[in-house]
């Protein structure tokens, strides 16, 4: 190797390393790097969510959830990566996971995997790196979205104080010298996150290949504008494969083995799934089941009437209706919800009900009658009692109370004005640079109800203190509407009408004893048929599916249809129904073999069958639409101003093969005899009118390269993914 040629590697060596070194470790050289410890403790702490994500703490051959491009998916560290994921939620949500969110988490841990073996090697193919120089500028410098989400606070959105400038913007200096200065485990966490942006860049960049090989000629571009400008009237003939009964086609096996041979690419099924029918046993109450429920609400109401305080009344409905809830609202005449129309007239404490309202018993009191104007104008000072800015106690609400005490004081003995204390005491900043002025409003507005009422029962130039859960607010009410109206307050209790566990079980027990008796494929046929249920079906049901039409919580049935075999009948009850399932049918992966798909392949032969004998009538019927219709009583259609670049017609809706023969036609053109999506047709067009404006085919051709590169992304995305032979069976974790 000649010295040069020695020299050039090394060079070349050298700036690859530079570029894979992680930055981390760069950004501690960085000449412009502020020296400081600034926040350590909490940057320790916000880093700790990283933790254990994607760590693979399992190996060995063991069960695996599917397989990608050949290789398994280990069962433990799939269900490993979940886990982080769901604890990540916990810690940032603070909520418990639910069914659905956990379903969710399955499906993105299984997609990083898609990207990881079926995506990512497509990315290392073509050389697409990202350097330090690149991470740095993306991490610290503008960090990226992922980055300032993980520096914010997740209730509020803003950076994070010991992050921030005192505009609430990202302070680059402080976070430079906080990512510094860590040290230890703190140092994987940072990797993980400098590994995420890393990833994200080199998506970006190969999104940006795809989209930028896409062209769209100008010659391209005129001509799809000109059929967005050009419009025809057309006319044609069509005999629908509708206007015979399929019953009247003869159709042999012989038919449908031919078919199926020569178009056997027809029936090719992209992944796994199976065929389900089933028929339903809803769970609904019975009589005795509203009796009890009616006389459970009858002593409700007695037991609503001999409470006497608002703050009784909330015990009793919490006590008393749907899941604890407490229902007390404001009504007007307008909007009022209680049938009776004496409520107008009855006294404080009286009792509607109980009222049978379809879901519930409702069961309603008056708990207060208010005249209230119409809308109001007040201005407020807030004495709150924590700090807006930090959101940490500020005060107590004893404090606070004799803070506004004395404020008041003050502006009624005129030695402050209400204005200079807005500005210089008000605890809402939203609306201190406006004189504590939120405008008019009525009482549909979404303020606490305490402010509202002292806007809307007061009087102009009425000065009061009121408590919420902010502290207490000094509100001056600067002006009512002429115009008032009686507003009521309604408590209301809920009684679920449900299905008692009794009646939930002789449900279970015919449901059970359907499937018991017809536990094949052909008794459940026949069952369905004597005992004229309603048969449903869910088709093409994927092994990750959780829902289909009909059933909303099919997680159980779905892990059945995919241990079960053709035929197999079972039984699952569900919240509010028992169903009766039959495996009618499992669809491999690849061309499905002929018993699979001979129904479908049978309506397939049979409008075959259709269009050969229609287009012999019409060979026999003449060569115009107007002959063909008069010989085989049809009628001819119509159409002006048919644009060339619509997908329906009228007398037909979508019919593309119609459609595109129409545009293939020349002026005054009549087409051959032609098989269309809905019938057997003749088209013509009568005349053409072609825009002879000049038209911008520039940003035409702009829009539709940007269509083409969204289509072409995803299409290759798609490719990769089939070319990976994705198998999913993620469902084992879920």
């Amino acid at each position: 190797m000649s010295k040069n040629k020695k020299n050039q590697n090394t060079s070349e060596n050298q700036i690859t390393e530079k570029k894979n070194v992680s930055f981390l470790e760069w950004i501690r050289t960085h000449p412009t790097l502020v020296v400081g410890i600034i926040g350590v403790p909490l940057i320790i702490f916000i880093l700790e969510n990283f933790f254990g994500f994607g760590q693979t703490l399992f190996g060995g051959d063991v069960m695996n959830v599917g397989k990608i491009n050949g290789k398994k998916i280990d069962r433990n560290e799939f269900a490993q990566r979940v886990e982080n994921q769901v604890n990540m939620y916990r810690q940032n949500s603070g909520k418990e996971i639910d069914d659905n969110t956990r379903s969710q988490i399955v499906d993105y841990v299984w997609n990083q995997y898609v990207s990881e073996y079926a995506i990512k090697p497509q990315y290392e193919k073509i050389g697409i790196i990202v350097g330090a120089d690149e991470l740095y500028q993306n991490v610290i410098v503008a960090p990226a979205q992922s980055v300032l989400q993980r520096i914010s606070d997740q209730k509020t959105g803003k950076i994070i104080e010991q992050f921030a400038r005192p505009d609430g913007s990202l302070d680059v200096n402080k976070w430079k010298n906080a990512i510094q200065n860590i040290q230890g485990d703190q140092e994987m966490a940072v990797k993980q996150m400098e590994e995420e942006v890393r990833q994200m860049r080199i998506a970006q960049k190969y999104s940006a290949l795809i989209s930028k090989a896409v062209y769209v000629t100008s010659a391209e571009a005129k001509h799809i504008l000109a059929e967005q400008t050009t419009t025809a009237n057309v006319s044609y003939v069509m005999k629908r494969f509708d206007a015979v009964s399929d019953s009247a086609v003869k159709v042999t096996e012989n038919d449908i083995e031919k078919y199926y041979k020569e178009n056997s690419y027809e029936f090719n099924n992209p992944e796994a799934t199976r065929s389900l029918e089933f028929i339903s046993f809803n769970v609904v109450p019975s009589a005795k089941d509203l009796e009890d429920i009616q006389k459970d609400a009858v002593r409700t109401a007695e037991g609503f009437k001999s409470q006497k305080t608002l703050s009784e009344d909330s015990t009793f409905i919490q006590q008393e209706s749907e899941n604890g809830a407490i229902t007390i609202q404001d009504f007007t005449h307008k909007t009022m919800i209680v049938r009776d129309s004496s409520i107008y007239t009855s006294p404080i404490g009286s009792v509607f009900g109980p009222y049978n309202e379809g879901a519930y018993f409702k069961i309603y009191k008056l708990e207060k009658i208010q005249n209230l104007a119409d809308s109001c104008r007040v201005r407020h000072i807030l004495v709150g009692i924590t700090d807006p800015q930090t959101n940490q106690p500020k005060r107590t609400l004893a404090q606070a109370k004799r803070q506004a005490d004395s404020l008041i004081t003050l502006i009624k003995e005129k030695k402050v004005t209400f204005d200079t204390l807005v500005k210089t005491f008000s605890d809402d900043f939203g609306s201190r640079d406006k004189g504590g002025d939120y405008g008019w409003f009525d009482e549909n507005k979404g303020f606490v109800e305490p402010f509202k009422m002292a806007g809307l029962t007061g009087e102009k130039g009425n000065i009061t203190a009121v408590q919420t859960q902010f502290g207490y607010h000094i509100i001056e009410v600067l002006d009512v509407s002429k115009t008032h109206h009686e507003s009521y307050k309604i408590a209301q209790i809920f009684k679920l009408i449900t299905p008692s566990d009794e009646t939930n079980q002789q449900t279970f027990a015919k449901a059970s004893e359907f499937a018991g008796q017809h536990n094949t494929g052909e008794l459940f046929d026949k069952g369905v048929e004597k005992e004229k249920l309603t048969k449903r079906i869910a088709d093409n049901v994927r092994e990750s599916d959780r829902m289909f039409p009909g059933v909303e919580s099919a997680k159980e049935i779905v892990r059945w249809a995919y241990t079960a075999n053709t035929g197999d009948v079972s039984v699952f009850s569900l919240p509010d129904k028992h169903v009766v399932v039959k495996l009618a049918a499992i669809k491999n992966k690849g061309t499905l073999p002929l018993d699979v798909v001979k129904n479908e392949v049978k309506a397939k032969v049979i409008i075959q069958k259709k269009a050969e004998m229609f287009s012999n009538e019409f060979k026999n019927a003449g060569t115009s639409p107007e002959q063909i219709a008069g010989k085989l009583n049809l009628q001819v259609q119509t159409q002006e101003k048919f644009v060339l670049a619509s997908h329906n017609i009228e007398g037909v809706g979508h019919d593309d093969i119609l459609v595109g023969t129409i545009v293939g036609l020349k002026n005054g053109a009549t087409s051959k005899i032609v098989t269309g999506e809905n019938g057997v047709f003749v088209a013509k067009v009568n005349s053409l009118a072609e825009n002879t404006q000049q038209q911008d085919f520039k940003m035409m051709q702009a829009q539709i390269m940007q269509s083409s590169a969204y289509k072409a992304e995803s299409a290759i995305f798609n490719a990769l993914k089939e070319l990976a032979n994705i198998e999913d069976h993620k469902s084992k974790i879920d």
